[in-house]
C-alpha cells in the first residue's frame, strides 16, 4: 500500500459529509412533520444512530491502536532491510574487483590494451590444436588425391599396356573409391551443414579425365595405323599391307571395346557423344580445317564461307567409299551394327562448321552482303549433303523416341545462323533492304513502263496469257521469283512466313500501290485542275524516256491511251504471275502449313495482303496464299480497263459533237449513185477511233482487245443511236438522209473491220447490231419500208414480226417499241 493511501485512511472523518448524509436520511424516510412527532419512528431512528456511534468508536479505537503497531513495525523492518543493502554493494564491489583482476589475467598478448609480451598458454593450446586438426585433415585429402593419381595412372597404363583391351579394372576401382569418397563428404557434408567439399568436384573431374586420357591412348593407336593407310587423304584399303590393315583393325575394334564397356561403367550411355574410332579419324581433319580456315592464312576469309562449305563436302564425298566399304564392314559384326559409318563421318565433322559459323557471324552483321552470302553458302551446303544421302538416323543422334517421319530429320548447319533471333532479323532486314533498293532501281529506270516487244519465250506466264508486259512489270516479277530463290531453301515454315511477309509480300504491294497512283495521277492530268502528280505513268513511262510535256497531251490520243494500257497490262501481268506462283508446289505447301499452325496464322492474318486463314488440318484450304493480290491486281486492271474504255468513247464522242450539232447534215450526191458522200466532221471521230482500236490490237492480248472493243462499240453505238436516231433533235428525217445515216454506220463497222485485222466480220458487227439494224430500218426504200411499217404497227404476231425484221434489216435486237420510234423518225410515216 503506497503512503498517500495511508496518509487518506489516518485522516479523520468529514463532518459536513456526516451532516450531508443524515439529512438525506431524514428526507427519504420522514417526508412531514407529523412523521416526526405523531409516531416513534424518529426516537427508533435516534436510538439506533445512537448504538452505532458508540460501536464506531470503539472500532476506530481498536484500529488506531492496530495501525500504530503495525507502522513501528514496518519501521524496523526497513531499518533492517536497508543495513542489508548496503552490506550486499560492498560485496558486489568487491567481487567486480575481483573479476577485473582476473579477466586481465586472460587477455591475449596481441590485444592492444595489454602491456604482457607474448600468448597465454590457453592461447597456445588452442592455435596447436588448430594446426593439428588441419594437418590432419590436409593428411586425409592428400591420402585421397594420391590414391585418386595412383589408380588414374595405372587404369591409363592399363589400357596402354593392355593390346587386346581385355578389361579395364584399375578403372573401375577408381570410380568405386569416388563412390566411397562421395559417401564421406556426404556424411561430412550433413555435419557441416551442406557445405560442398571441394575434393569431390576433384576426384570427379579426375575419373573424367581418365577415361578422355584412356581413349586418347587408343585413339593415339588408330590414327598411327591410319597415317600408314595415308590417312586423312583417300584411303586405298586393299592396296595396303595385310599388317598394316590387321592393325588398323585391332585398334579400331579396342576403341569401339572401350565405348561399349563405358556404357556399362558410367551411368549415361556414351552413344550421343559419337562413335569413337570416327570421332578418332576426325581429329587429323579437324586440324586441317583449322589450318586452313581458323589461322592467317589467305584461305581464311569472310567473304569466302564456301571455301570451308566445300571444303567438307570434298572431304564427306572423298572418304564415303572407305566409310561405307571398310568401317562399316568393321561395325557390322559389333553392337553398332545399327550405326551408319558414313553418316557418323559426316555428322562428327559438323562441329567445325558450327564452331566456324558461331565465330564468324558477329562479325558479319554489320555487312549484310557477306552474312547473306554465308546463309545461302549454309544452305546449299544443307541441301548438298541431304543430295548425298545424309541425315540423323544411322547415327549416335538418332532420337529412339522420335517417330519414322522425324527421326531422319536433321536441321542443318544453317540452323546455327537461323535459329538466333537476333542474326534471323539482321539477315531479314538486309535482305528486305536489298530488294527494296532493287525495286527502286526498277521503277526508276528510264524504260520502266515501256512495253516489251521482245519475244522471251523463258517466260511461262507470257506465252500462255499473250501478255505483252511492261519492263518494269517483267523485272518486278522477276525480283519476285529471285526472293523466292533466296528463301525457298529455308528449312522452318516460320522462317519461311517471316520472310514472305517482310520482303517478298511488300514488293508487291508497293508495286499496286505505284499502278493506282498513276491512275490517280492520269485521272488528275485530265481533270479540269491539269495538275502533275508525282508518280504517274506519263512522268516515268512516256516513249521519249520520260520527258516533261503537256498535261492535255499527255492524257488525250493514242498517248493517252497508251498509258492506260501500260497500267493494264502490268497489272494483268503481275495477277497472272501471282495466280501461277500460288498454284507452285512451294507456296502450296506454305499456305498449307500457315493454315495448320496456330502461330503462323496469327502472322499472315496481320498481313494485309493475305487471305484469311482458316483454321484447321482436315482440308487444303480453297484459296491460294496468292489469292488476295490476284484479287488486288484483277480490281486494279479492270479500274484500268474502265478507264480505257471511258478514255476511249470520251475522246471519240467529242469529235462527234460537232458532226451531232446541226452542220454535220448528209445529202446524197445524185452523181454517186449509191454512195454517200462522207462528211468531214465525221473523219475526225472515225479516225480517233480506227487509231485507237488498231493500237489496242497490237498492244494488248487477242483476249483483252476484243474484250475492250465490245464494250467500246457497244458504248459508242448505243451512244450514235440515242444522238442520231431516236432522239435526233432536228426534227423528222427524208429517205434520202436516212440512207445517208445507213451509210456512215456502215461506215463505223467497215472502220472497225479495218482497224481489227483478221477479225471476222461477224465478230465486227456484233457490238453494232442495234445501231445498224436501227439504220437500216431509216434508209429503208420502196417496198422494204412498207413491209416495215405493216409488220411494225400491224397486227402481226411478235414471233412473225423478229422474222420480217430479219429479212429487212438482217437483225432483230431492237423490241418493237424501239423498232416503232425508229420508224417514226422518217418523215413518210404516217403512223
Amino acid at each position: 500500500m503506497a503512503s498517500a493511501q495511508i496518509q487518506a485512511l489516518l485522516q479523520p472523518p468529514s463532518r459536513s459529509q456526516s451532516e450531508q448524509r443524515t439529512l438525506d436520511f431524514l428526507n427519504s424516510q420522514f417526508t412531514t412533520l407529523s412523521d416526526l412527532t405523531g409516531t416513534d419512528a424518529f426516537s427508533c431512528a435516534v436510538a439506533d444512530a445512537q448504538q452505532r456511534d458508540v460501536a464506531l468508536k470503539e472500532q476506530l479505537a481498536q484500529s488506531r491502536a492496530a495501525a500504530d503497531a503495525l507502522i513501528a513495525q514496518t519501521r524496523q523492518s526497513a531499518q533492517a532491510q536497508l543495513h542489508t543493502a548496503q552490506e550486499l554493494s560492498l560485496l558486489r564491489h568487491s567481487l567486480s574487483d575481483e573479476v577485473s583482476y582476473l579477466s586481465q589475467q586472460l587477455v591475449s598478448s596481441f590485444s592492444e590494451s595489454t602491456e604482457t609480451v607474448g600468448p597465454t598458454l590457453l592461447e597456445d593450446l588452442e592455435t596447436l590444436h588448430r594446426s593439428l586438426k588441419e594437418l590432419e585433415s590436409v593428411k586425409a585429402y592428400v591420402r585421397v588425391v594420391q590414391r585418386a593419381l595412383q589408380l588414374s595412372e595405372a587404369a591409363v597404363k592399363q589400357v596402354r599396356a593392355d593390346t587386346a583391351l581385355a578389361s579395364v579394372s584399375d578403372y573401375e576401382a577408381l570410380q568405386h573409391f569416388v563412390s566411397s569418397v562421395q559417401q564421406a563428404c556426404s556424411k561430412v557434408d550433413e555435419v557441416a551443414g551442406q557445405q560442398q567439399l571441394h575434393i569431390f568436384t576433384f576426384i570427379q573431374s579426375l575419373t573424367r579425365k581418365t577415361w578422355t586420357d584412356m581413349k586418347n591412348v587408343l585413339s593415339g593407336a588408330l590414327l598411327l595405323a591410319a597415317e600408314k593407310l595415308h590417312w586423312p587423304m583417300p584411303v586405298d584399303y586393299l592396296a595396303a599391307s595385310l599388317e598394316d590393315r590387321r592393325a588398323f583393325e585391332l585398334a579400331f575394334a579396342n576403341l569401339l571395346k572401350l565405348q561399349t564397356i563405358g556404357k556399362k561403367v558410367h551411368d549415361q550411355s556414351t552413344d550421343k557423344e559419337g562413335l569413337y574410332p570416327i570421332q578418332a579419324l576426325v581429329q587429323p581433319v579437324a586440324l586441317r580445317f583449322k589450318y586452313h580456315f581458323e589461322g592467317a592464312r589467305q584461305t581464311n576469309r569472310l567473304d569466302k564461307p564456301e571455301w570451308y562449305f566445300t571444303h567438307i563436302l570434298n572431304v564427306v564425298h572423298e572418304h564415303r567409299p572407305f566409310m561405307e566399304n571398310v568401317l562399316q564392314t568393321l561395325l557390322s559384326t559389333t553392337e553398332y551394327q545399327n550405326i551408319v559409318a558414313w553418316r557418323e563421318f559426316a555428322l562428327l565433322l559438323l562441329p567445325m562448321l558450327e564452331r566456324k559459323l558461331r565465330r564468324t557471324v558477329p562479325s558479319l552483321l554489320v555487312h549484310p552482303p557477306v552474312l547473306a552470302h554465308t546463309i545461302y553458302e549454309a544452305l546449299a551446303f544443307d541441301i548438298s549433303l541431304k543430295e548425298e544421302g545424309f541425315g540423323v538416323r544411322g547415327t549416335s543422334s538418332e532420337s529412339s523416341s522420335a517417330d519414322d517421319a522425324s527421326a531422319d530429320k536433321w536441321d542443318g548447319i544453317s540452323e546455327v545462323i537461323l535459329g538466333r533471333k537476333e542474326w534471323f532479323e539482321a539477315w531479314m532486314e538486309g535482305e528486305r533492304q536489298f530488294a527494296m533498293d532493287q525495286y527502286m532501281d526498277i521503277i526508276s529506270a528510264s524504260d520502266a513502263w515501256l512495253i516489251a516487244d521482245d519475244d522471251n519465250g523463258d517466260d511461262d506466264i507470257v506465252a500462255d496469257r499473250e501478255l505483252r508486259p511492261t519492263n518494269s512489270a517483267r523485272r518486278v516479277k522477276a525480283l519476285v521469283e529471285q526472293i523466292t530463290d533466296r528463301y525457298s531453301p529455308l528449312p522452318q515454315f516460320v522462317h519461311r512466313t517471316r520472310f514472305l511477309i517482310a520482303v517478298q509480300l511488300p514488293i508487291l504491294e508497293l508495286y499496286h500501290s505505284r499502278i493506282s497512283s498513276s491512275l490517280d495521277a492520269f485521272e488528275t492530268l485530265s481533270s479540269a485542275f491539269m495538275r502533275a502528280v508525282p508518280g504517274a505513268l506519263g512522268s516515268v513511262g512516256s516513249d521519249s524516256g520520260g520527258r516533261a510535256g503537256d498535261p492535255k497531251r499527255l492524257t488525250s490520243g493514242i498517248e493517252g491511251a497508251q498509258r492506260l494500257c501500260k497500267a493494264l497490262i502490268s497489272a494483268r501481268y503481275i495477277a497472272a504471275a501471282c495466280e501461277g506462283w500460288g498454284e507452285e508446289l512451294f507456296f502450296l505447301e506454305l499456305w498449307a502449313e500457315i493454315n495448320r499452325r496456330a502461330s503462323l496464322r496469327a502472322r499472315a492474318e496481320a498481313a494485309a495482303a493475305l487471305p484469311e486463314p482458316t483454321a484447321g488440318d482436315a482440308e487444303a484450304p480453297e484459296d491460294t496464299i496468292f489469292g488476295e493480290l490476284v484479287q488486288q491486281y484483277g480490281k486494279l486492271a479492270e479500274r484500268a480497263e474502265d478507264m480505257l474504255v471511258q478514255f476511249v468513247c470520251g475522246e471519240v464522242e467529242a469529235g462527234l459533237r460537232a458532226h451531232f450539232s446541226g452542220g454535220a447534215q448528209v445529202t446524197p450526191d445524185p452523181s454517186a449513185q449509191d454512195d454517200i458522200t462522207l462528211v468531214p466532221t465525221l473523219v475526225g471521230p472515225l479516225a480517233l477511233l480506227s487509231g485507237h482500236l488498231s493500237f489496242l490490237r497490237a498492244t494488248l492480248s487477242r483476249t483483252t482487245a476484243t474484250s475492250l472493243y465490245r464494250r467500246i462499240a457497244a458504248h459508242l453505238a448505243s451512244h450514235i443511236l440515242q444522238r442520231q436516231i431516236l432522239y435526233r433533235g432536228r426534227g423528222r428525217v427524208s429517205a434520202e438522209e436516212g440512207r445517208a445515216v445507213l451509210a456512215e454506220c456502215e461506215l463505223w463497222v467497215e472502220t472497225c473491220q479495218v482497224a481489227l485485222v483478221h477479225s471476222e466480220r461477224a465478230r465486227v458487227e456484233a457490238p453494232w447490231r442495234q445501231l445498224i439494224q436501227a439504220s437500216r430500218l431509216l434508209g429503208a426504200e420502196g417496198a422494204r419500208w412498207q413491209e416495215a411499217l405493216d409488220a411494225t404497227f400491224g397486227v402481226t404476231g411478235d414471233q412473225e414480226w423478229e422474222d420480217k425484221m430479219l429479212e429487212i434489216a438482217g437483225f432483230a435486237d431492237l423490241s418493237r417499241q424501239e423498232v416503232a420510234q425508229i420508224l417514226r423518225v422518217r418523215a413518210d410515216c404516217v403512223q
